[in-house]
């Protein structure tokens, strides 16, 4: 259950923001802002309810908070030209490619399915962003891409950390400041309504403050691989939620790339589950 739950919050990330910013309620830089500050003031509550241990302002805190001021602020500018669906299909996809490239940066041995795996997604990416009729815009694609660099960093730099609840909270308190500064940035082009204040809040304070809290609990019963797995189903889901809640319509693109990048990360996925059980077996 905790497990479904999250997966709906992850894909509603994608909704609410392309939903505040298509119908332009709210301007990219407040939304981001509004989104981190919603979302660490929920978890700082979640941490007092739980009493947990108090978040800490260390200097690895800074660097993850950066990079989720980075992905936040990428992801929300990428939505002012991406549907929902495609949006989620190019952030999950660059998040799996960054963790692969990791992998094989830190001089550890894919698996021939990883490969394989990597250039189905890259493939993918490529079908969905070649011009053409209803190709997605490029600047939003990178835009996109950036984001899912961004979270794919992040989630790497938290792997194994201990109070992930505390830890996901500094990271949110540090982030505040580099959104508010973009907003500042940019105050004469801000936009703000009723409307698009609250989605902004859903998205910061449910979908992504107790979302990923909800996430760390369904993680103590799932192996990695599985919690790979099961996150393949967010862009899809994402999709569904553009079409019942945003009028937004699919495509052939679409369909054809969302089987190629989920059938890559599925079979990387899958092929990394092999390399360690083969690592397992010939481990003296």
């Amino acid at each position: 259950m905790c497990t479904g739950f999250s997966l709906v919050a992850f894909a509603a990330n994608s909704v609410l923001c392309r939903r505040a910013l298509g119908d332009g309620k709210i301007d990219a830089a407040s939304f981001s802002t509004v989104r981190l500050g919603s979302g660490a003031a929920m978890l700082l509550l979640l941490g007092a309810a739980l009493k947990g241990p108090s978040p800490s302002g260390t200097r690895s805190h800074w660097g993850s908070g950066a990079l989720l001021f980075l992905y936040a602020v990428a992801f929300s500018f990428a939505y002012r030209s991406l549907s929902a669906g495609t949006g989620a299909l190019i952030l999950f996809g660059a998040v799996q490619v960054t963790m692969l490239l990791a992998a094989w940066c830190s001089r550890e041995r894919p698996h021939p399915r990883e490969w394989a795996g990597l250039f189905l997604a890259l493939a993918g990416l490529v079908v969905l962003v070649l011009p053409g009729l209803q190709a997605p815009s490029p600047v939003g694609c990178s835009l996109m891409a950036l984001a899912g660099i961004s979270w794919g960093v992040y989630s790497l730099r938290g792997r194994g950390g201990e109070a992930p609840l505390a830890s996901t909270t500094a990271n949110f308190v540090c982030s505040v400041p580099l959104a508010v500064a973009v907003s500042l940035l940019g105050l004469r082009h801000a936009r703000l309504s009723l409307e698009g204040v609250l989605l902004a809040t859903l998205s910061g304070a449910l979908a992504s403050g107790v979302g990923y809290a909800v996430w760390y609990a369904a993680l103590r019963g799932l192996s990695a691989t599985r919690a790979a797995t099961v996150q393949l189903s967010v862009p899809i889901l994402a999709a569904l939620g553009g079409v019942m809640f945003l009028s937004e319509h699919g495509s052939m693109r679409l369909a054809l790339s969302a089987i190629m990048i989920l059938g890559g990360v599925g079979l990387a996925v899958s092929g990394r589950a092999t390399r360690r059980r083969g690592q397992r077996g010939t481990a003296p």
